[in-house]
């Protein structure tokens, strides 16, 4: 049975999506090729994908379990929740024309990182979907150490000296998923969100990439304002509650932060000391 705070986040939730944008009436924008962001035409397939301009790192399978990254093994116990998140996902972006989440957390530590980087994975085994990971952690960038990516130039290299996104991309060796990952972590990691530069680049990837499924790891909600400059940019949410820990005024908090913005549920994370046990929406 779920814990008392558990009941509190659900009922949360429901009183955002009763009043959260997405559920107003809302002016509905055509993308370039006015189709579906990230199936182009019906019964389009991206197998076996060349990349021309992005670099190869290849992390091996056991590396992956190693490192908890458990989405395209189905004998791991938890890989179907994955599974079963991943739909919930498409279907929510499929119904709102929407390409791009966030995945966030009230605090630090509650998973946010392992969530994204999961569901990421799960989603390019879709043949028909393309999974684009963009690491807006700065001031703790983790994505590229779920990859075991050796990372010299990444988004804050990117903002601060100019360096071409291209030139950053990342494959991890795992077909239709590329990483845009974080490199040096920074203090003054809201200003560099807030930067023309920052929301330049913003646009270029929602523009660049529009053909692609879009996660966006961001930082923790609660004490910081990285995600608040970041959020209106993005076409909807996702929040990490972390069982036993995240409380009922922080969970109260976040969902106050995230009241401005579409949002697609909660996920429940560590439950009984898996990984992930089970979620709600």
């Amino acid at each position: 049975m779920a814990s008392d705070h558990f009941k509190k986040a659900l009922e949360l939730a429901r009183i955002h999506n009763t009043r959260s944008p997405a559920n107003r009436p809302r002016k509905v924008v055509r993308r370039l090729d006015d189709s579906i962001p990230y199936q182009n035409t019906p019964g389009e397939d991206f197998r076996n994908l060349t990349y021309k301009h992005t670099r190869i790192q290849a992390i091996s399978p056991e590396q992956l379990r190693e490192n908890r990254i458990i989405a395209s093994f189905p004998d791991e116990p938890n890989s179907s929740q994955f599974r079963i998140l991943r739909t919930q996902v498409i279907q929510k972006l499929r119904e709102n024309n929407w390409n791009s989440l966030a995945i966030t957390a009230a605090h630090s530590d509650a998973g946010k990182s392992l969530i994204a980087a999961n569901l990421a994975v799960s989603l390019s085994l879709m043949t028909n979907i393309t999974v684009l990971l963009v690491d807006l952690d700065l001031r703790k960038p983790s994505i590229h150490r779920y990859f075991n990516l050796d990372v010299k130039e990444g988004i804050y290299e990117h903002l601060t000296q100019g360096i071409p996104l291209e030139n950053i991309l990342i494959n991890p060796g795992i077909e239709r998923l590329v990483v845009l990952p974080g490199s040096e972590a920074t203090s003054n990691s809201s200003e560099l969100l807030a930067s023309r530069e920052a929301l330049d680049m913003l646009d270029e990837i929602q523009n660049r990439y529009e053909s692609r499924i879009i996660l966006y790891d961001l930082p923790p909600l609660i004490g910081l304002d990285d995600a608040m400059v970041v959020l209106p940019r993005i076409d909807s949410s996702l929040l990490v509650v972390e069982a036993n820990k995240t409380t009922e005024a922080e969970l109260g908090q976040s969902m106050q932060i995230l009241d401005q913005h579409p949002f697609v549920g909660i996920v429940f994370n560590k439950v009984d000391q898996l990984d992930i046990h089970q979620y709600r929406y």
